[in-house]
């Protein structure tokens, strides 16, 4: 009970981002899993100065089941009297009432720099209240320090030194859904569109909607275009036309402008398309659809880990401790000083006023940056330099999984603009085995990035057993380079291919690996691609799940999910639900856990609690089953709850993309082209590729935020083949955070804190990954 005696508030200010709730769930759970009291205020700063009901004390079932939710359950609200010093007077005296010293405050800039001047006048007002006799200085002295802890809730994702703020994903989410029933009613009428996205002084939901739509055009406030753009966009957009395309789709930023600072509307845009190309062209402004909607899986998990962080911040903060954000760096929390990164977020729109503008993309960090340079060159051909010697072949290895299509797409490209032959191999090594080999130009590939599934066809051959087959179209095709996208099987594949090269000199040629696989378990990577896809899909089967049960009586719902020997997808779909135990193979559980797990649902059913849910990955455990499960939970809970069983299967490995495995799926394909084309470059001797060594086949992945590639030979020795996993997994962490928030009693000493870093020009500049 770390936190004995202490109280905490939190509220959301400011506009709403999908996510808060469960924010406000975690800080509100978190606060009372360390023994404080913790306070919801109502209606945002406005609340924290009428005071009164506004402020109320919660408890552990006051944020049942809103994690889902959309919005704000506590309300939010832009409030003009805390902006003048009676108004915090008044805020103060309220705080004090109720003896909170600790305020969690989740909102944008704007509301957070309002909370860091609350702090910075705290014993001034504290002094000014004992003047008017309104408290005594014993109960002064009590609360003389006020700890503040921010979380950036925003859907522009505009706070530097943030990777991603709450609601961003969400609202890509969102854009995105839109745009893919936009494109198959402009394909129908062979129209254009143009959509005005959010965003009116950061381009980041414009840009990375755009990439992973594939638009053909892009206006955002950072990188206003170059002067006679009207030219230049109209004449792309009729190349495309003429080339086959039966659509064009523009995106815009709403704070886009020219380069003399004039603003760039949609209705400009249309006009010009209709006037010059006579195009058939509609507007679509999106406005707070984006805001809108259930949160994705991303923006639960990122609110509940930074919920839980703010409430250690706190618990940790001394006289000294300046006031924090917590943010994501990586997969890993983060404390940064709010300031700093208040300064740095205002540097930007300070670039942008003075037409600084190379200077606002890189203070918008080095992912913004990478976004920017890849939609750039993806966005349109441009005809390669010279024709490269290279032949590169891709293909797609073991079950489907959402993005496949956008890496193949990309990592065609960017072969075809370094001026590569590009080949693409049906249905993986058995196709490759059987000659199924065709070269692919920039068109070919177009339309692919949200599409599910696998446009190529995958199979789960593995090389062994075609081995002569397989090298024999390797030399008729001449080919260098072998690009292969799939699961556990395509890093198991090219470690055969390698391994062969001894008896096969067509063999020492360069190899890479692009992991996509819903069950996230190879070696290498942090994220596999498809894995986001999945656990949202997961996520919202539950979701349905858990609503089929309001209003019947108590029930608990047992769902079995897919993941093979991973228990990525059950743990992380369990945080995103609330679930009240999710059974994983890494970590073993016996008799005595089940049935501490019966009887701690029992106990909850006993409130005014309805229902409970148990996630379990297919593999866990070979006699525990799911049935066995079944049956175990029904006796025990005769005559307090029933049971039913879901198991959820291939629907998790269906439906189009998430915009993160979009984005992925791109940026994967070019960074493993782009490693290819150098690799092969220095093997290059006397009109021939002769490649050996180790780190000519690699497995590219993301590591906390770097893109790294691992030599296949190394990954070898630090996986688990029997059960297909990397020995490592960093994601268990995220266990405890599972159990604390169900209300598990497990000790804090296991819980590892956030470190305080700084953000300043040069850690803007460091390659920030994805």
């Amino acid at each position: 009970m770390a936190g004995a005696g202490m109280a905490i508030a939190v509220l959301t200010s400011g506009g709403d981002a999908q996510g808060m709730n469960a924010a406000v769930r975690a800080v509100t759970r978190m606060g009372i899993y360390v023994g404080a009291k913790v306070f919801l205020i109502y209606e945002g700063y406005e609340g924290l100065v009428e005071g009164g009901d506004n402020i109320k004390q919660a408890n552990w079932l006051s944020v049942s089941n809103i994690i889902q939710l959309g919005g704000t359950v506590i309300g939010s609200a832009r409030c003009k009297a805390f902006t003048t010093r009676a108004g915090r007077l008044r805020a103060a005296r309220n705080l004090v009432e109720h003896g909170i010293t600790n305020l969690c405050v989740i909102g944008g800039d704007g509301s957070l720099t309002g909370a860091d001047i609350f702090r910075s006048e705290w014993g001034g007002l504290l002094d000014e209240l004992v003047r008017d006799g309104q408290i005594s200085e014993e109960v002064a002295r009590e609360n003389c320090r006020l700890n503040i802890v921010g979380l950036v809730g925003s859907i522009d994702n505009d706070f530097c030194g943030t990777d991603m703020t709450i609601g961003t994903d969400s609202a890509l989410h969102r854009i995105m859904e839109v745009i893919d029933a936009i494109t198959t009613t402009a394909q129908s009428h062979q129209r254009t569109f143009v959509l005005e996205v959010m965003g009116r002084h950061c381009g980041y939901l414009a840009l990375v909607s755009g990439l992973a739509s594939g638009a053909d055009w892009l206006f955002i406030p950072e990188s206003p275009p170059e002067d006679g753009w009207e030219d230049l966009m109209c004449e792309r957009l009729g190349e495309t036309r003429s080339r086959g395309s039966r659509l064009n789709i523009i995106i815009i930023a709403e704070g886009a402008i020219d380069r003399s600072g004039k603003p760039i509307s949609s209705n400009y845009v249309k006009d010009l398309v209709v006037q010059r190309l006579g195009f058939d062209t509609r507007v679509t402004v999106l406005g707070h659809v984006q805001r809108g909607g259930t949160p994705s899986a991303f923006d639960r998990v990122l609110s509940s880990k930074m919920g839980m962080e703010a409430v250690m911040a706190l618990l940790e903060a001394t006289p000294d401790t300046p006031a924090c954000v917590v943010s994501l760096s990586g997969n890993q929390s983060v404390r940064l000083p709010l300031m700093e990164c208040v300064q740095v977020t205002k540097d930007v729109q300070k670039a942008m006023d003075e037409k600084r503008f190379e200077e606002a993309i890189q203070l918008r960090g080095r992912s913004f940056e990478n976004n920017w340079n890849i939609y750039k060159l993806l966005a349109h051909q441009k005809p390669a330099q010279e024709k490269s010697p290279f032949s590169l072949a891709i293909l797609n290895v073991g079950a489907p999984a959402a993005g496949m299509n956008a890496a193949v797409r990309s990592a065609v490209r960017i072969g075809i603009c370094q001026g590569h032959t590009v080949y693409v191999v049906s249905d993986g090594f058995e196709g490759l085995s059987k000659g199924q080999i065709r070269e692919v130009g920039w068109h070919d590939v177009a339309g692919w990035l949200g599409r599910g599934g696998s446009m190529l066809g995958t199979k789960r051959t593995l090389p062994k057993t075609c081995m002569e087959k397989i090298v024999e179209n390797v030399r008729k095709f001449n080919i260098q380079g072998l690009l292969v996208i799939g699961g556990f099987e395509a890093y198991e594949g090219v470690l055969q291919l390698v391994e062969a090269r001894g008896q096969y000199e067509e063999l020492c040629i360069i190899m890479c690996v692009i992991p996509a696989t819903i069950s996230n378990n190879v070696p290498g990577t942090d994220f596999s691609l498809g894995s986001d896809t999945a656990v949202n899909a997961a996520m919202e089967s539950c979701d349905r799940i858990k609503q089929s049960a309001s209003g019947t009586k108590r029930r608990v719902f047992i769902v079995e999910t897919m993941g093979g020997y991973c228990g990525y997808l059950s743990t992380v779909t369990g945080i995103a639900v609330g679930a009240d135990a999710a059974y994983v193979y890494e970590d073993p559980f016996t008799i005595h856990d089940l049935k501490a797990n019966v009887e701690h649902l029992t106990d909850k059913m006993k409130t005014d609690i309805q229902r409970g849910l148990v996630l379990r990955n297919e593999k866990c455990h070979e006699h525990y089953t799911t049935e066995f499960l079944y049956n175990l939970y029904s006796s025990e809970g005769k005559g307090i709850f029933d049971c039913r069983i879901n198991v959820l299967g291939h629907l998790q490995q269906g439906g189009a993309p998430t915009p993160f495995d979009r984005n992925y799926g791109t940026k994967l394909g070019v960074k493993a082209v782009l490693w290819m084309s150098e690799k092969l470059q220095e093997v290059y001797r006397k009109g021939r590729v002769f490649a050996n060594s180790g780190d000519s086949a690699c497995v590219i992945g993301l590591r906390k935020k770097v893109v790294a590639f691992s030599p296949v030979t190394e990954l070898k020795k630090v996986t688990d083949f029997e059960h297909r996993l990397p020995q490592e997994q960093w994601w268990l962490n995220l266990r405890l955070m599972l159990k604390m928030l169900a209300n598990y009693q497990i000790s804090l000493t296991e819980y590892i804190s956030g470190t305080m870093e700084h953000v300043t020009r040069r850690t803007l500049s460091i390659e920030k990954g994805f």
